[in-house]
């Protein structure tokens, strides 16, 4: 069988230390990269495909599970962390396994052999992902594209959300989690649970609310820090 490859999404440098030791003990795990965030992870993995990742969940910019949910095409994905509290959610999205730190090496070789099991034989060689600048949404029995670019906002109005470019306006039959999944992390951000907003069209902004192109957006208090990180 050839090798597995990985990364590691960890912000301590001791945890990541001890992943990296234990992955080089594993003739047949080969460790592509150390990531201090998700959003660094993001950009390697937007050109670079792996079979593996050990992510932590409090990570600095994007939550481990946040990061997750925005992934089109996820690996497998071994939880690292030192809170139990997130092992039912990390589960819901399909991870391999939930290690908690510290972790012992015959805990981490039982969860990379549950991802082992999983490999075909003789897989193909990983082909590089690539970077897409729109996407196509259901509009009156259509489909249209909007390019990337053009996005100021969306909006969540209940079962639709409301995709507000700087051209026009749009209203498709989808969850503001399901368009947030098609889109690069890099680019948007969620800052409410109703609204997601394009970071390089932001004017100005305090803690409570966002200026962009001529709209003022809510900041939820629960995303006040995140976006403060993401714009420092």
């Amino acid at each position: 069988m050839s090798n597995l490859t990985c990364i590691i999404v960890e912000d301590e440098p001791l945890a990541a230390k001890i992943l990296s030791d234990y992955i080089k003990q594993l003739s047949f795990l080969l460790c592509k990269g150390h990531f201090k965030n998700a959003l660094l992870a993001a950009e390697y993995l937007q050109k670079n495909q792996v079979d593996l990742i050990f992510l932590d969940i409090h990570l600095p910019k994007l939550k481990g599970m946040n990061f997750l949910r925005t992934l089109p095409n996820r690996p497998q994905v071994i939880i690292t962390t030192a809170y139990h509290q997130y092992a039912v959610e990390g589960f819901e999205l399909n991870v391999v396994d939930y290690l908690l730190k510290p972790i012992e090496f015959d805990r981490f070789i039982m969860a990379v052999n549950k991802v082992k099991m999983q490999q075909p034989e003789n897989s193909l060689p990983p082909v590089p992902s690539i970077e897409k600048d729109h996407l196509f949404i259901s509009v009156q029995k259509k489909k249209i594209r909007v390019d990337l670019a053009d996005i100021l906002f969306i909006e969540s109005q209940r079962e639709y959300i409301r995709i507000q470019t700087i051209k026009t306006v749009y209203l498709t039959k989808l969850s503001t989690a399901e368009i947030e999944s098609r889109l690069p992390v890099q680019q948007f951000a969620r800052i409410h649970r109703s609204f997601i907003i394009a970071l390089n069209k932001i004017d100005s902004f305090t803690a409570e609310e966002v200026e962009l192109k001529g709209y003022t957006l809510p900041i939820g208090r629960g995303y006040r820090d995140q976006l403060q990180q993401l714009l420092s």
